[in-house]
């Protein structure tokens, strides 16, 4: 009987060293599971990395969730698919040469050349027009939108713009100036919300106020100094909640434009909200109150 040879790999060895390398490798694609610091070193690092110049009907996207919702999207213009083998699987698509432009197959170090080393791409990226623009007259028929006065952090922004799909709210409203443009990191956090929602930029947002209140929503902002608890302030058939940034909250010209403030009432120590989760609450209320009137 022959002993084994210390330090000496057998074939079983190596096929199931490389079957776990596989595993990891593919976890890692995913998002799973972090980029070992040994490999980021051999990567640009978030000193030399700089994003590249798009152009103004460039945005690229990134993220199964996102990607395969764009994909989804009708009214999504896209110029070029970019994703790994193993993310072609995931997004489903089918046949690549039905889909109706040019699809490239990369490896994930490629868009983190691209994206930057903090991009959780998961291996997909799509370079789309951004969508087209919307007008606020096509919001006639919504009961609940949400207003941003200036809540400039795109995380912010795509969070709770997943939280106004949820709730089925008809638009997001920002201004053009201080609050994001569509972009992968706004999109990536609203994980597909994007597509789902009307994202209207307005230049002024006392003027857009005002043409909200003529097609008969009523606008109530959120204030932690607001006379009475949202739950009291609701009015009417139609409601359009304003928030602020954090730290700065509403601006004066919004804050005497809105036809109400309300405040989200907090028992408890901690008396302030992330933006996004202070959007949730007051969605939830308000549809809510929307569906008992």
């Amino acid at each position: 009987m022959s002993k084994d040879i210390p330090g000496d790999k057998s074939a079983k060895d190596t096929h199931y060293a490389t079957l776990r390398r596989a595993h990891r490798d593919a976890r890692r694609e995913r998002g799973e599971i972090p980029t070992p610091v040994q490999d980021r070193r051999k990567k640009t690092s978030n000193a030399d990395w700089k994003a590249p110049q798009l152009a103004p009907d460039q945005v690229l996207l990134y993220g199964i969730h996102t990607v395969r919702a764009a994909l989804d999207n009708p009214e999504r213009k896209i110029t070029k698919l970019s994703v790994t083998q193993n993310a072609l699987v995931r997004l489903e698509t089918g046949p690549v040469e039905s889909l109706g432009f040019p699809v490239e197959i990369v490896t994930p170090q490629d868009l983190d050349k691209l994206l930057g080393p903090d991009a959780i791409h998961q291996g997909a990226m799509l370079e789309t027009a951004p969508l087209p623009v919307r007008r606020l007259s096509a919001l006639k028929d919504s009961p609940l939108i949400l207003v941003l006065d200036q809540v400039t952090d795109p995380h912010n922004v795509g969070a709770i713009m997943r939280s106004a799909v949820a709730f089925n709210a008809g638009a997001l409203i920002t201004t053009m100036r201080h609050s994001p443009t569509e972009s992968g990191v706004m999109a990536k956090s609203a994980s597909g919300a994007l597509e789902m929602i009307p994202y209207i930029q307005i230049a002024n947002l006392a003027d857009a106020l005002e043409e909200l209140h003529k097609l008969g929503f009523v606008s109530v902002g959120l204030d932690s100094e607001g006379p009475a608890p949202l739950e009291q302030t609701l009015s009417g058939e139609k409601i359009a909640l304003v928030l602020g940034a954090e730290g700065k909250g509403l601006r004066q010209k919004t804050r005497q434009t809105v036809n109400a403030l309300a405040r989200l009432d907090m028992p408890g120590a901690i008396k302030s909200l992330n933006v996004s989760n202070a959007a949730a609450i007051a969605m939830y209320a308000a549809r809510s109150y929307l569906t008992k009137a």
